[in-house]
């Protein structure tokens, strides 16, 4: 089991080995933005490494939206970054689950996934894994609450498709983590990637704000038991830069029994 944490995108490497981790995941470009990303020049170098990359995509896709001025470039730029980070050797581009406006019909959001496969098969379909990973908010989202998950998997049966369970968003969104897994993996079939993170908003409360994983408000036995019954590999998105991180990351490797 590869454990890692999400990382400044300048030199992911050097990051990995200060937090002695197996595996990072950095963004490519501008997380709040809509430029595509830029060729690296590292890229021969990351392709070649030992460490495992995830390159995760910007905040503001939605391709699941009813608003054309957002879907459309969405749908674009996921495939530009999917592209971008097969070129870097990513094992998977971790994308939102989404959402649809209030008011919206959630049933043509779940539509817009598909048809946004569909535009990448188009162009010889996506050159890597993509992840869609659970989210902790919104009343209209695609992914937060599993009978939304359970219809967008319905919608994408004719595609490969990816799941990032973040145990965070899971917990804020109102998913009780005992036999998580197990329910996760009756809908997807799979689960290819955990983001570990403890949650510093409730139970239910919809917050997206992680923390620390022996702070927080989930039991960090309940994110290790999530991990251990998933066996995927592992990704912290926790606060405190390179001790906190690296602290997060020993702390698993204890509780799992797993060396570097």
């Amino acid at each position: 089991m590869r454990i890692g944490a999400h990382v400044d995108p300048t030199d992911p490497l050097a990051e990995a080995t200060a937090r002695d981790a197996e595996a990072v995941q950095f963004f490519l470009a501008d997380p709040q933005g809509w430029k595509a990303p830029k060729p690296r020049e590292d890229a021969q170098r990351l392709r070649d490494a030992e460490v495992d990359l995830y390159v995760h995509a910007p905040y503001v896709i939605n391709v699941a939206t009813l608003n054309n001025r957002i879907r459309i470039p969405s749908r674009k730029l996921l495939l530009g970054h999917a592209s971008a980070a097969a070129e870097v050797g990513a094992k998977g581009l971790i994308v939102h689950g989404g959402h649809v406006n209030a008011g919206d019909d959630l049933a043509v959001g779940f539509d817009n996934w598909r048809k946004t496969f569909a535009y990448a098969a188009d162009s010889g379909g996506f050159p890597l894994p993509v992840l869609i990973e659970n989210t902790a908010g919104g009343e209209n989202a695609c992914a937060r609450h599993l009978d939304a998950l359970a219809r967008l998997w319905d919608a994408l049966g004719d595609y490969e498709v990816g799941f990032c369970l973040d145990t965070c968003h899971a917990y804020a969104g109102g998913e009780e983590l005992l036999g998580l897994v197990d329910r996760i993996k009756a809908i997807t079939g799979r689960i290819d990637l955990i983001h570990a993170n403890n949650s510093k908003g409730a139970f239910n409360s919809g917050q997206d704000r992680h923390d620390n994983l022996t702070g927080g408000t989930i039991d960090p036995e309940l994110v290790v038991a999530v991990i251990r019954a998933a066996g995927a590999p592992v990704i912290v998105e926790t606060p405190g830069g390179v001790e906190g991180q690296a602290a997060d990351i020993a702390f698993l490797r204890e509780q799992l029994g797993t060396a570097a």
